[in-house]
């Protein structure tokens, strides 16, 4: 477990050190705080106290800036060398992976952690589902760790960064949007096993106050198989190298 922290450590002071970690965070802030309380459906023209507006660009805002932060994780290391220097190190590929992961999910938790007073401002302005709102915030961290086990996933595959962004978007769409959308047009089994592969389908009913297995399960899937996939093909170019 020390092996992982320092790995953890390691990477969360590259971030900042590299001021990625303080870009994010002003962005992440300033475009869900525009879309909360100003433009399109703000809080106050809603009318009512809820962080539903919050949730909704947040589930945006998280699918584009995960990747970015994940780009660079392993594919830097391959470009540069240092990820064969590492690993001669007394580590495995698992805790250098896990390591990483945790780092980003502490860094997109502590962006999560300074929107706190969003919602102290809007349960100032009228009841609101207390439930609803923590399962909301737990909605997107576990959405997080989904999308940063698909970052590593690809990031691995490739030593361009930029080849490494776009490639985790093209896998994270399908779960973000595509596999919703093909659920409606196909009825019976392959609707609902699609409407299951649906991330949105299972965020969604999170955001709305609701714990159900089957959506932790997919959660976990999707971190897990990530991971996985990330330590075989990272264990594969070792073996062949």
């Amino acid at each position: 477990m020390s092996t992982i922290w320092i790995i953890t450590k390691r990477e969360l002071k590259s971030f900042f050190d590299s001021l990625l970690a303080y870009i994010v965070i002003i962005a992440f802030l300033v475009f869900t705080g525009l879309f909360t309380w100003i433009i399109g459906q703000p809080v106050f023209l809603v009318k009512q106290a809820s962080l539903q507006s919050f949730f909704g660009v947040s589930y945006w805002a998280l699918f584009i800036f995960i990747p970015a932060l994940t780009m660079k994780l392993i594919a830097e290391e391959r470009s540069s060398g240092t990820l064969e220097m590492i690993l001669t190190k007394p580590l495995n590929d698992a805790q250098l992976l896990i390591g990483k992961f945790l780092a980003v999910l502490i860094l997109v938790a502590l962006t999560l952690f300074l929107t706190i007073p969003y919602y102290f401002t809007i349960a100032s302005l009228g009841p609101i589902d207390h439930g609803a709102t923590i399962m909301g915030y737990v909605g997107l961290l576990l959405m997080s760790a989904a999308y940063i086990s698909i970052g590593l996933f690809a990031s691995s595959i490739t030593n361009n960064q930029i080849v490494s962004f776009l490639l985790a978007l093209f896998i994270g769409i399908f779960f973000h949007l595509v596999f919703d959308i093909l659920s409606r047009y196909f009825p019976g089994l392959i609707g609902n096993i699609l409407n299951y592969l649906s991330l949105s389908s299972h965020y969604e009913s999170l955001t709305r106050g609701v714990i159900d297995s089957k959506d932790l399960i997919y959660f976990l899937s999707l971190i897990v198989l990530g991971l996985f996939g990330a330590e075989m093909v990272i264990s594969r170019r070792n073996t062949t190298n």
